[in-house]
């Protein structure tokens, strides 16, 4: 399975346990993690061999555990290789795009990325396996062609006269700018369709008792307490009910 540059993903493969099982030391399975180089490519006989030891030569298999494919890439490694242009997970890819974003995989970690590189005797051979990769994922069905829908035909426009050019009527003005009051902050704030319009220097105590208001500043606030939002906050323009 596919190791990252901090170590394995999950324990070693069969062979390597069996080897140590057995007390087999210096066994050839054991292999250290190379550098990259600039022409990382192994046959496809080679990765057939990686994948009998990752997988059993299954290219399709998904165990649930995490590793996904004949040559068992992680969610991250996949990514990181670019399957993804292929399929979502290497399970849904064909052998050749798996092999394709195991060679880029090679090239970024060494043979040391997979568990099995010395059960199949991976290296940096520089061979050109010459997969055929296609053109999209292998678990998705090709789109068939949508029949072309006629279009409907357009009628000849009819030039128009100057006496049926007509200017486009004005926009009538937002209501909204009829509803609201600026506050000197640049605040806008509730109107109000009340019969006293708040002066410069009101306060609704004042308000109250000039106008005879019954409950006092209180009633009043009450009366008004929808676009009055704070007792000690009122604004010249806006207009308060009374009763």
């Amino acid at each position: 399975m596919l190791l990252n540059s901090k170590g394995k993903h999950r324990r070693p493969s069969k062979t390597v346990r069996f080897a140590a099982l057995a007390g087999i030391t210096g066994a050839a399975v054991a292999v250290p993690l190379m550098g990259a180089t600039n022409a990382s490519a192994a046959s496809v006989e080679t990765w057939d061999a990686v994948a009998q030891c990752e997988s059993g030569g299954n290219w399709s298999i998904n165990t649930g555990n995490g590793y996904y494919g004949g040559l068992q890439f992680s969610q991250s490694s996949w990514a990181a290789a670019g399957g993804t242009q292929y399929a979502s997970r290497a399970d849904l890819a064909s052998k050749d795009q798996q092999i394709a974003a195991a060679e880029k995989l090679l090239d970024l970690q060494g043979p040391g990325a997979w568990a099995c590189a010395g059960a199949g005797g991976l290296t940096n051979d520089g061979v050109d396996p010459g997969v055929n990769t296609g053109s999209g994922q292998s678990a998705s069905k090709p789109e068939q062609a949508q029949p072309e829908q006629a279009q409907p035909e357009r009628k000849a426009e009819q030039p128009t006269t100057r006496s049926e050019q007509r200017t486009a009527p004005a926009a009538p003005k937002a209501e909204s700018s009829k509803k609201t009051v600026t506050t000197p902050t640049g605040e806008k704030v509730q109107k109000g369709d009340g019969e006293y319009k708040v002066k410069t220097g009101d306060t609704l105590s004042k308000i109250a008792d000039k106008e005879d208001v019954k409950g006092g500043w209180s009633k009043l606030f009450k009366l008004n307490d929808d676009i009055v939002k704070d007792a000690d906050l009122i604004f010249p323009g806006q207009q308060l009910h009374l009763k």
